[in-house]
């Protein structure tokens, strides 16, 4: 059957849950938004979301080399206890981020952390390519909201659609881990690293410098 926006998004509302674990359980409950969040509770998604307030002050830093040793990544991953931290879970949940990173190349954890000076350039690319497409000016600011969605799922690490499931994102993953674990899980930091990349960065600052 086919789910509303609205409900989803008053499900969310209601459990804190992510948007695609909320359109499964309304799938799964026919529609129906009380059913729907039982649903949740037995998947225990709604108590993750809870739980995404406390405090992160334990956790790895984990590590990634891609074979040929070319592509290297290091991850911060944060949770509330030691004894969580060293869990086969939590364990395979910072080597899976890792190798996102990797794939993915994010250069934000959250969209929140995405910068103003960032997000207005992204918008002015947006909007000029709208013009240049045709679409009237009065339509260009709706259609620049409806791309930076798509830019987000981008650059940010939260948003992105899983590597090993691209019908999850990275946030829904986390949630699922924190129902598990019965603890707050969070990434506070990460660097990816490719062989030539720091050369090439250097040539672009002195050009600009000059």
């Amino acid at each position: 059957m086919e789910i509303s926006a609205q409900l989803v998004k008053q499900l969310r509302e209601r459990t804190g849950a992510g948007m695609m674990e909320c359109k499964k359980a309304l799938v799964e409950a026919k529609g129906d938004l009380s059913e729907a969040e039982v649903v949740l509770r037995k998947h225990g998604i709604a108590a993750a979301g809870k739980k995404s307030l406390r405090s992160t002050k334990q956790g790895v830093i984990g590590t990634y080399i891609h074979p040929g040793a070319q592509l290297g990544v290091l991850i911060e991953v944060n949770c509330e206890s030691d004894f969580v931290a060293r869990t086969d879970d939590f364990q395979e949940l910072v080597k899976d981020l890792a190798m996102q990173v990797a794939a993915a190349d994010p250069q934000f954890v959250r969209k929140e952390d995405v910068t103003e000076a960032a997000l207005a350039k992204e918008r002015e690319i947006q909007r000029a390519r709208a013009i240049n497409e045709g679409k009237p000016e009065k339509m260009a600011d709706k259609i620049v909201e409806g791309r930076m969605n798509k830019y987000f799922e981008e650059v940010c690490l939260y948003e992105q659609p899983f590597i090993k499931d691209n019908t999850t994102t990275i946030a829904e993953v986390i949630k699922t881990k924190i129902a598990k674990l019965g603890e707050n899980i969070s990434v506070s930091r990460f660097v990816r690293f490719k062989v030539g990349d720091a050369a090439a960065e250097s040539t672009s600052e002195k050009a600009a410098a000059e």
